[in-house]
């Protein structure tokens, strides 16, 4: 039996309609069976990555920092007079998305680019008395409410060697 493209198609297109209606209706949709992705590393990764970033940016709401902010004036506090390649390689953000990561926290008066004195093409990053308080603020948030949260989940054990294994494959893989 051979069945045209056209109406393959349209036929899924109804049926899928009415699939998700009677799912929408009942209240009972089933979850997608992942299969062979459940056992992927990096999709697992992933996933886990976005529910700590979620549960970060509702900790971090009050400060309204993302964790690639909170990271770049962690940074620059612990890395004064360094210039902003380096801190944006450090991190893994590409230059454009740098700039406008900085563009940002500059425009909120939390750091500031200082023209280096060694090369005039270059700019280094400084926090600024506001950014030292908010990051201050900041830090206590994530002890107290976002890393205590995982503390909780994992147990110090188990930290400690997810650290240890996830730290391995970013340097080595």
């Amino acid at each position: 039996m051979t069945v045209s493209k056209t109406a393959e198609k349209s036929g899924d297109a109804a049926k899928g309609r009415k699939d998700v209606g009677d799912a929408q209706i009942h209240g009972h949709a089933e979850a997608l069976q992942l299969g062979e992705l459940s056992e992927q590393l990096g999709y697992v990764l992933k996933r886990a990555q976005l529910k700590v970033f979620e549960n970060f940016i509702r900790c971090m709401a009050s400060l309204q920092l993302t964790p690639a902010q909170f990271s770049v004036l962690l940074l620059v506090e612990k890395n004064p007079g360094r210039n902003q390649t380096e801190v944006a390689s450090t991190l893994g953000i590409l230059r454009p998305n740098f700039v406008a990561l900085l563009d940002n926290l500059e425009s909120r008066d939390l750091c500031a680019r200082i023209r280096s004195t060694n090369d005039r093409r270059s700019h280094i990053l400084v926090l600024t008395d506001k950014g030292k308080a908010v990051l201050s603020r900041a830090k206590k948030l994530v002890a107290t409410k976002h890393e205590s949260r995982l503390n909780e989940l994992l147990e110090p054990a188990n930290r400690e060697a997810l650290l240890q294994m996830l730290s391995k494959i970013a340097n080595e893989f």
